[in-house]
């Protein structure tokens, strides 16, 4: 019997140990898409306790507290820092089975060196070990940063900001590691949000440019992405809820677009025809910079209406959906490459169903001398589990190459979730493993520790062309 979460944890075989040791341990880390905040990181923020860097924002423990029946107070309400950390450790042990379980721990014993089982029990004094451990300079966001080997960090940010913090950055020598942005226009494509004019005002004042008509619109966006160029920005992201892809009209979107700018209600085929001719584009923009498209495709946001209105949006209330995104999918990195526009674009999704599905599509386009031009991305959100990776990798290698995968990314607010980056190592050292001692790959570890080093950083690190 194995001992909970030990030095092999996960890790099954002995070819599985040696890669993992050998080729995954060390190696750095490539964080190509996260929610850090750049501002924190400029400013190397200190925490005062476990609660302020563990909870505050985390939506995957804030979701597991509600449904152990934890009162809002002390998510995201006015309880103490102590009170919600005890809250917190009242749910864990009820966790088993769940990533964040094994997460908790991970973060516990990677970073503070605390090898306990967090209880109600046993609560105090992890606290007061952090709490300790938190008061010095080891604890900082940069020196997180700099403990855990991140290269790159990829950060989320508007295309209206300023990237101020990115920009002090960009010029500190001090601090090796890169903080790039990554242009993530939600405000743009989500012309049926009342916050629609009010961002295009925003944009304005950013791009310098009045914004009066779609072409006017598209001027505006295209300053903006030669800004974050300017900075450093490789990379867009997009939150792509029901991938639908039509072809209308120019004449026809502008029509639609000073309908959205007036605040006037849109048809659904309206919504679909000017976000279909927006995200192409967008796409033919950021294939001229050589950036990589992200798509985060399939989530279900806000659901409770109720907690909405009461916690607003973003707070731990979405959902896998289910949305047929195939011929959508097709049409749209069809009609970027049929006018030889189509970036490099990473596709995401949140329903298991479609693994196949889009491992079979980043088939269908390439670019000779970019190896895996089109990428599966890694088990994200409602599939960063042991089961989710585990299919997400195997479905890319059975229809495509696995050895071209960019591997593992964050998406997470907090500097001690790099913890997650060392789960997906395991889970795929011991696929690896296993393959070997099943006879289905051969026993050539010096091959095997390559592809494990260029999954877990090289791969992402020549795939994003960092600036």
């Amino acid at each position: 019997m194995k001992k909970f979460m030990d030095k092999h944890f996960l890790l099954n075989s002995d070819t599985a140990i040696k890669l993992y040791e050998n080729a995954a341990a060390d190696t750095p880390i490539f964080d190509f898409h996260c929610h850090l905040s750049p501002r924190e990181i400029w400013e190397n923020k200190s925490y005062e306790n476990i609660t302020q860097v563990w909870l505050g924002g985390d939506h995957y423990k804030w979701r597991t507290m509600r449904m152990h029946g934890i009162g809002e107070k002390y998510i995201t309400g006015d309880a103490t820092d102590w009170e919600k950390f005890e809250a917190w450790a009242k749910t864990v042990p009820y966790l088993i089975g769940n990533p964040v379980y094994h997460w908790t721990h991970l973060e516990l014993k990677m970073y503070f060196g605390i090898n306990k089982v967090l209880s109600l029990e046993t609560a105090k004094e992890i606290w007061d070990e952090c709490n300790e451990k938190l008061q010095s300079p080891d604890f900082s966001a940069r020196a997180l940063i700099e403990r855990s080997n991140v290269k790159f960090i990829g950060t989320t940010d508007d295309p209206v900001s300023t990237l101020e913090y990115h920009k002090l950055l960009k010029n500190d020598d001090s601090f090796r590691a890169i903080i790039a942005p990554t242009f993530r226009p939600d405000g743009a494509l989500f012309i049926d949000r009342p916050t629609f004019k009010n961002w295009v005002e925003k944009l304005e004042q950013s791009a310098g440019t009045e914004v009066n008509s779609l072409d006017g619109f598209l001027a505006a966006l295209k300053q903006r992405v030669d800004y974050f160029n300017e900075i450093g920005g490789c990379a867009s992201d997009h939150d792509i809820q029901k991938m639908e892809f039509v072809e209308k009209p120019k004449q026809e979107i502008e029509g639609i677009f000073n309908k959205g700018l007036n605040g006037e209600q849109l048809s659904a085929a309206e919504l679909v025809a000017y976000r279909s001719f927006l995200l192409k584009e967008l796409g033919k923009m950021y294939a001229e910079k050589q950036w990589v498209m992200q798509l985060h495709m399939g989530a279900m946001r806000n659901n409770n209406t109720r907690a909405k209105k009461l916690l607003g949006p973003d707070t731990g209330f979405d959902s896998v959906g289910e949305a047929n995104m195939a011929e959508g999918l097709s049409r749209f990195l069809d009609a970027l490459d049929k006018e030889n526009a189509l970036p490099r674009t990473v596709l995401f999704n949140l329903n298991q169903k479609d693994n196949t599905v889009l491992a079979g599509m980043m088939g269908n386009f390439y670019e000779e001398g970019i190896p895996g031009k089109v990428q599966l991305g890694s088990g994200w959100w409602f599939l960063d589990h042991i089961d989710g990776m585990e299919k997400q990798m195997k479905d890319f290698a059975n229809v495509g190459l696995l050895s071209h995968f960019i591997g593992m990314l964050t998406d997470s607010r907090s500097f001690l979730s790099y913890a997650r980056h060392d789960y997906f190592r395991r889970i795929l050292c011991n696929i690896l493993g296993d393959w070997v001692e099943q006879g289905l790959a051969p026993i050539d570890m010096k091959h095997l520790e390559t592809i494990v080093r260029n999954i877990c950083y090289h791969n992402a690190e020549k795939y994003f062309l960092v600036r």
